[in-house]
């Protein structure tokens, strides 16, 4: 029976080199919310409300399709998540972890949460855009997100394993990464699953779960997850996938994008994943309404209006062709950097 709960510190744990127990712990964490810097602020408040008397913490989801709302996870559902993690990524007590996340979201929360469960040798730094600028610390697991990695193509010499997460990332930087000797796996889940519960490494088209976790479709052909050390609900997934066996799935496209076009229905992200090589701007297809078709297939490119070349859509069947180009500026965001493509949408 595993008696690991999160009133547990691991003896091996380190913050920025210092050994800290719980009571450790909370001083830094005053220290932090008085006199820190914002992104120290936010650890503290974490901190404290990690040691509390309650047995949950109350979390916001990103938005990313719909409204943020506030959700209850309880603490030994996160703790239950950093130990898959220590079990799938083969982590060890001692081993030197990089936190480079925002604290204020649940990606930056779980990379304290598996330091302090796994017993991690944790340096915690601002973060940036370029994490690892003039650090040359050898690390034995990151996360990061896209532009991050992107950013620390050089650096990343000095990476065992990393995970990166939040966005999906481009063909241009997976190509980047696989030419690189770190293992690193793309990860796919939300904050209702408390971060990750499955990853693919570079390379591999299918996702895999972590330990104890079941999935399968709805009638949707959505994934639907069942984690009980992580959720006492089942948890729906608006994702589209296809199913290779009991502990595989290859992600499709989220189902509210999905574009009925003349009675085709179209997913978004596959079209997305075919152009992805092609167009180096930030971009993605929707669909605006149409008299004829109903809904008509467009593509949005970040930036200044350019010229695109024919070949661009070579790999294209028929009917994934766009029927017209739009240029935005700037995109509209989430928080943690998710395109909002329905508020993009509308205000063309």
């Amino acid at each position: 029976m595993n008696t690991i709960t999160y009133k547990n510190v691991h003896n091996h744990f380190k913050l920025n080199g210092f050994h800290l127990d719980r009571n450790d712990l909370c001083r830094v964490a005053y220290s932090f919310i008085k006199e820190g810097e914002d992104h120290e602020k936010s650890v503290g408040d974490f901190i404290l409300d990690w040691f509390d008397n309650k047995s949950y913490l109350e979390l916001n989801t990103s938005g990313t399709t719909g409204t943020p709302k506030i959700i209850r996870i309880e603490k030994q559902a996160m703790v239950n998540s950093a130990l898959a993690t220590g079990d799938f990524f083969n982590l060890s007590h001692g081993d030197k972890a990089l936190h480079c996340l925002p604290t204020k979201y649940i990606a930056g929360k779980m990379m304290f949460v598996r330091s302090f469960i796994l017993g991690l040798d944790m340096d915690f730094v601002a973060p940036s855009s370029h994490p690892m600028l003039r650090n040359d610390t050898k690390y034995d697991f990151v996360a990061m997100v896209p532009l991050q990695a992107q950013n620390s193509l050089a650096e990343l010499k000095n990476v065992k394993k990393m995970i990166v997460g939040g966005v999906k990332m481009s063909k241009f930087l997976e190509k980047s990464l696989s030419k690189l000797k770190t293992e690193t796996y793309e990860t796919y889940g939300m904050t209702e699953t408390i971060t990750h519960i499955a990853a693919k490494k570079i390379g591999e088209k299918h996702f895999t779960v972590l330990p104890n976790i079941k999935i399968y479709q709805d009638n949707r052909n959505c994934l639907v997850i069942d984690a009980p050390n992580i959720s006492n609900d089942t948890i729906v997934t608006n994702d589209l996938v296809e199913l290779i066996n009991e502990r595989q799935f290859s992600y499709l496209g989220r189902i509210d994008n999905v574009i009925n076009s003349g009675g085709i229905k179209l997913i978004p992200e596959q079209i997305e994943d075919k152009l992805s090589h092609k167009i180096q701007s930030r971009f993605f297809v929707s669909g605006i309404q149409d008299p004829i078709l109903g809904e008509k297939l467009i593509l949005v490119v970040e930036g200044e209006k350019q010229v695109l070349d024919e070949s661009t859509f070579d790999e294209l069947d028929k009917y994934e062709k766009p029927k017209e180009v739009f240029y935005v500026s700037k995109f509209i965001e989430t928080h943690n950097g998710k395109i909002k493509r329905k508020e993009i949408q509308e205000s063309l």
